[in-house]
């Protein structure tokens, strides 16, 4: 990502020397950190609570109850991972962070619940089904809070920055459905291939 800043940077610059336009450039540039700074102290207040009210939640246990909830799900989105695995319970925590908008305690359940699922892999240098398709649901996560989304419409002057929820729950579900059905989808593609090749 370095080079590719870099390379960016560099073309904008190059550019505006050509078209003598190096003023607008340095003004730009000054007046987007303003903004940048601004943007990020009125995303303190609101990040703050949003977070607060997450982190007692988590401490209610409700985070966990969520993820005993969810287990039944994840038996059957993950039928190689054995019933007690402990993977099961961390991918339930991982994805019941999230779907709190608990992003910080999401992280370290979805490591854990990673190394959890490479003691089950007979191939330590190929990802497992259940791998991919743990990855999958934690990149399309369900929110029922969006936090952060929430937090920057507050801070740009949103009248209503919670009027975003129903719409989020609806496309977040679509998008976890269509992940869910295209990484079964490919384990079985996948799976026929490797049965042929055998063959």
């Amino acid at each position: 990502m370095n080079i590719v800043w870099l390379l960016l940077i560099g073309a904008a610059v190059i550019t505006a020397v050509f078209k003598g336009t190096m003023a607008e450039v340095s003004n730009s540039v000054f007046t987007s950190a303003t903004t940048a700074i601004e943007l990020a102290i009125g995303l303190v207040g609101g990040m703050t609570l949003f977070l607060g009210l997450m982190r007692v939640a988590q401490d209610c246990g409700l985070v966990q109850v969520l993820a005993r909830a969810l287990r039944p799900v994840f038996r059957f989105l993950f039928p190689d991972v054995p019933k007690d695995h402990p993977a099961l319970g961390a991918m339930a925590m991982n994805f019941g962070a999230n779907m709190l908008g608990l992003g910080d305690a999401a992280t370290p359940f979805g490591l854990k619940a990673m190394q959890d699922l490479q003691t089950l892999n007979p191939d330590k240098e190929t990802a497992t089904d259940a791998m991919a398709m743990f990855v999958t649901l934690h990149s399309s996560s369900l929110q029922l809070i969006p936090v952060m989304v929430i937090s920057l419409r507050a801070a740009a002057g949103s009248k209503n920055p919670s009027e975003i929820i129903v719409a989020t729950i609806f496309a977040t579900t679509v998008s976890m459905a269509v992940a869910i059905v295209t990484s079964k989808l490919f384990a079985r593609w996948y799976a026929r291939r490797r049965e042929g090749g055998a063959a």
